[in-house]
């Protein structure tokens, strides 16, 4: 159940491999099973990032549980090192937005985990 969504202004030449990247990253950093991960990528974005038009990433992770000070950080330094080896950008152009979710309002298999 945790999500990790990119949004990049980057045109992404293999968005499976880097789905499958970042889905291990936040497996890794969450302790969560991988089986659980959600990865979108949503390349060819315009985004201005301090006035300029550059390659740059917004990052969304969302979870149910598991996030907390030490994981983010931990994420955002694994996420910004994959998205500067992959893509080129540099981590000064990343946003990352942590999301603790209640297990009531995330929905999966025709019900709720909570």
């Amino acid at each position: 159940m945790p999500l990790i969504k990119i949004q990049t202004s980057v045109k992404v030449q293999d968005k499976a491999a880097l789905a499958l990247e970042l889905s291990k990253v936040c497996a890794q950093c969450t302790k969560k099973p991988e089986g659980y991960v959600q990865s979108v990528v949503e390349d060819d974005a315009v985004i201005a990032m301090g006035g300029k038009i550059e390659n740059s990433a917004f990052v969304e992770v969302k979870g149910i549980g598991g996030l907390n000070p030490a994981v983010n950080k931990a994420l955002s330094a694994a996420i910004c090192k994959t998205l500067e080896e992959k893509l080129k950008i540099s981590p000064s152009a990343v946003y990352i937005n942590f999301t603790d979710i209640a297990a009531s309002n995330w929905g999966h298999n025709g019900s709720t985990f909570g």
